[in-house]
């Protein structure tokens, strides 16, 4: 049996970052992002040779060994290690199958580190493999909450919840994150010509350069801890722009929207000191002189990608001034569909 599996990346709009706790559990936070044609993949197969083999094409890591109940958090392809022994954990009976062997294969549609959350979506996407493969009983919720702890408290990797609930869920969703780590995920209606014109304004360029964000995240942790008021402030106005967004991309004011999205980006920068560089503020100054309206960097920052709002008019010139500087334009269009799974018999 093969059994396959796909989950897609997101675009943080507005609102990223007070999806990270302690903040989420000190004010709550208000996050809307919006899934996108590109992917996360994973494919199990039943060997039935008494061993795991794994084909991690995302992390660069092959490698072979007889099954154990147990794998060790080494380093090679921990995310695939951490899903299993959770669901050894909380299923043992159900994954007594995976004893006979199997191999697992993933690849992604861009690379770690970003900012479209490729990490917490391949978790996402591990996961349903496994459950479709177990037939487990989960739902959105379920996969989505399972695959934060699988990453947050299981393997320890700094980050918030917005990109679990994202991969599960797809499409434009307002969340909710309050404390206990509650989420309440609000699924927008947003009308077919409103996503067009969105599509038609928005470039995305990947600067060539991908981060690890756990030193930005844990900058933005120790601030509210330390209670930072310029940092705090900054993030409540984040918070509110959420708020703001959804309101103006519901309507299909695109003016607005740009506006917040702009505003937005000047309080991230106050949220911690990586967030920007020179690298990050050439290519925006570049294409703000092209005609760009307003710009912000997906994800925690530091590099990975960069949205532009962009007059569609005037889009092929900014996207011809942004490739001077060696970065790719990557097409793509907002995807309507979470997580899912296959079988193959």
């Amino acid at each position: 049996m093969i059994i396959r599996s796909k989950a897609p990346l997101r675009l943080g709009l507005a609102g990223g970052g007070t999806d990270v706790s302690p903040y989420s559990d000190m004010f709550g936070g208000f996050v809307l992002n919006a899934t996108i044609n590109l992917y996360a993949y994973s494919t199990i197969e039943e060997t039935h040779a008494g061993m795991i083999t794994i084909d991690a094409y995302d992390a660069s890591v092959h490698t072979s060994f007889p099954y154990q109940d147990l794998l060790e958090i080494n380093g090679e392809a921990n995310l695939i290690r951490g899903v299993f022994n959770r669901v050894r954990k909380d299923y043992p009976e159900e994954s007594s199958i995976m004893k006979n062997g199997f191999r697992i294969t993933t690849y992604n549609d861009a690379p770690a580190g970003s900012g479209l959350g490729t990490s917490s979506t391949m978790v996402v996407c591990i996961l349903k493999c496994f459950v479709e493969w177990l037939n487990l009983p989960f739902g959105d919720y379920e996969l989505a909450r399972l695959a934060y702890e699988i990453e947050r408290k299981d393997l320890l990797l700094a980050g918030g919840k917005q990109d679990q609930y994202a991969a599960a869920f797809g499409g434009f969703n307002y969340m909710e994150f309050l404390r206990n780590d509650m989420v309440i995920v609000n699924p927008l209606r947003v009308k077919k010509w409103i996503v067009e014109e969105l599509e038609a304004s928005m470039l995305l360029y990947f600067t060539g350069k991908s981060r690890s964000s756990a030193a930005i995240i844990s900058e933005q942790q120790k601030n509210a801890s330390n209670g930072n008021q310029r940092a705090i402030e900054a993030m409540h106005r984040i918070r509110q722009s959420s708020v703001d967004m959804k309101v103006a991309l519901l309507k299909g004011d695109l003016v607005t929207l740009a506006k917040i999205i702009g505003e937005a980006w000047e309080d991230k920068k106050k949220m911690a000191d990586a967030v920007t560089n020179p690298m990050i503020q050439e290519a925006m100054d570049v294409a703000m002189s092209s005609g760009a309206i307003s710009a912000k960097v997906s994800g925690a920052g530091g590099g990975g990608f960069i949205m532009f709002i962009v007059d569609p008019i005037k889009k092929t010139l900014v996207a011809k001034e942004l490739a001077k500087l060696g970065g790719d334009i990557v097409p793509f269009q907002f995807s309507d569909e979470g997580a899912h799974a296959w079988k193959l018999v």
